[in-house]
């Protein structure tokens, strides 16, 4: 029988320390509930491909690896488990290094070992809340040195990339510099290759629908230079990101570049794709003018927040509560509903994204609606109930036939998987979920300092209790729970948080908080 190697390792390192007598940070809720979901996702599951880390194996490795995490809201609880066990089910160990796959299945638009760089945003954004973060560094070294090596065609480029921000938010954390450094000149030397691509003379980046992962699209064309939200909003983000990085290593030619693209694709993205008449954040066609349709894509700039805090921009917003808008029964849609043309793409084409939900977009627009809740003052109508409300729905939206499932795309107003049966779309690694929950629903906030930000977006009186449990973050273990009581858990009563077993916060209410970690 095979071993895993890096397993077998972990798990002596850390029988050698309890033989030791080393202290050894104890959960509190245990992991007999993650056990019980493994149990069952195993069950259901034929196990068609296996790669690094088999069904057999999955509960140590997870129960080595994630947060635990206990509501009650049973549809949220399930489906955190279920999509850290098909996340897990893409790591794959190639002779340069570990990656993450979004097909389960070979697919032939992959490059090396089924690679695919659209969602890679997604998944560095989700294993961030790994443990062991070599996984990661792996992978994005991957994409920097070896992806377009022996290849007759670009594979980083393929699609669009929000790669340098996805670096940094990692890097907060888990902390590592010598990494960054490390890897920071491919970085800046990427970005450069991006402007050179796909940069205008206006200062814009276009971007072909389907090069942006989201094909088939009403604003979109596989062929027309259009000048779309995605692209610039992850330029921007990459740009911020890589400023950052610089003031990190005091390079101050590198923060003075860097912020000045920053600063002009923010003013470029508002004085350009911003449509006052629609009140949204449009796509400009290459033929001139917006084009005149409201996309899941125009939410994307609050993604890494980027429009100024305007009650003006905070009314694209409106939208997510119009059920002629991007409400609709089973989640929100990637395109307006009133819009003539929704729907209308799905004959002929493997792809569409005029109307149907998409987990990746889905996820994306969740995001930018917990950044605008948290970071930005004006609202509009947004609320915590309704970031509540849309997971909810989202996390609900991962079932077919009765059982979990994550796919492709869905109808909006029943469910359906519109793929159907094809084994390709199974557990497909293709957006976030457990970010979402940790990062946003509960709320813990990275930052590059020792200050602990929490901001939870659960509504008042939502829920009774809670708890995130054994979250590794800046080399400290976090629980982080509300007991309304103080029955549940049996660690006192209200919002309290603990690093490494030592509580450093307790607050009678469940609001954000900000507070020393040591």
């Amino acid at each position: 029988m095979m071993v895993n190697t890096r397993n077998f390792i972990a798990t002596a390192i850390l029988s050698l320390c309890a033989f030791m007598g080393f202290a050894q940070q104890k959960t509190v809720i245990g992991t007999d509930k993650l056990k019980k979901y493994v149990t069952y996702f195993n069950a259901i599951d034929t196990e068609a491909v296996k790669n690094y880390i088999t069904n057999a194996e999955a509960f140590n490795w997870l129960s080595g690896q994630i947060p635990l995490f206990e509501c009650p809201d049973e549809v949220l609880e399930q489906n955190y488990y279920y999509r850290w066990w098909t996340y897990r089910k893409h790591l794959v160990k190639t002779p340069e290094g570990f990656i993450f796959t979004e097909f389960i299945e070979p697919v032939k638009h992959a490059g090396k070992y089924n690679s695919i760089s659209c969602a890679l945003g997604h998944h560095l954004y989700e294993g961030r809340w790994l443990k062991d973060n070599s996984y990661l560094q792996d992978y994005v070294k991957f994409w920097l040195y070896h992806a377009d090596v022996g290849q007759t065609k670009q594979r980083f480029h393929q699609f669009s990339s929000w790669v340098d921000d996805a670096v940094y938010q990692n890097h907060l954390v888990k902390p590592d510099q010598k990494f960054l450094k490390d890897i920071l000149p491919a970085l800046d030397k990427d970005y450069a290759k991006w402007e050179s691509e796909r940069k205008l003379k206006n200062g814009l980046f276009w971007q072909n629908d389907v090069k942006d992962g989201m094909e088939e699209s009403i604003s979109g064309s596989r062929r027309d230079q259009n000048q779309r939200p995605t692209i610039n909003s992850y330029m921007y983000g990459n740009a911020i990101a890589l400023s950052k990085l610089g003031k990190m290593f005091g390079d101050n030619s590198l923060v003075t570049k860097y912020n000045l693209k920053a600063d002009s694709i923010k003013k470029l993205v508002q004085d350009s794709l911003w449509n006052q008449a629609s009140a949204f954040f449009e796509t400009r066609k290459a033929k001139g003018g917006h084009a005149g349709v409201r996309e899941a894509i125009g939410f994307i700039p609050w993604d890494f927040n980027l429009p100024d805090d305007k009650a003006s921009y905070a009314k694209a917003w409106d939208q997510l509560l119009d059920t002629a808008g991007f409400n609709a029964p089973w989640g929100l849609t990637t395109a307006e509903r009133r819009n003539p043309t929704f729907r209308t793409r799905g004959t002929g084409h493997s792809c569409e994204w005029d109307g149907a939900l998409w987990p990746f977009a889905s996820s994306q627009t969740l995001k930018g609606l917990a950044n605008l809740l948290t970071n930005y003052k004006q609202h509009g109508k947004m609320s915590a109930t309704v970031f509540y409300k849309e997971l909810h729905k989202f996390a609900a939206s991962h079932t077919k036939n009765g059982k979990p499932y994550i796919g492709e795309y869905q109808d909006e107003r029943n469910g359906e998987w519109l793929k159907g049966d094809n084994p390709r779309s199974s557990f497909y690694n293709h957006s976030t979920f457990c970010d979402l929950i940790i990062n946003d629903l509960v709320g813990i906030k990275p930052r590059a300092d020792n200050i602990l930000e929490i901001y939870p977006l659960i509504p008042k009186n939502q829920w009774d209790w809670f708890i995130l449990d054994d979250v590794s973050y800046h080399n400290t273990i976090l629980t982080v729970l509300w007991d309304k009581t103080g029955n549940k858990y049996q660690k006192g009563k209200g919002f309290l948080v603990f690093a490494d077993g030592k509580m450093i916060f307790k607050g009678k209410d469940l609001k954000p908080l900000k507070v020393l970690m040591n």
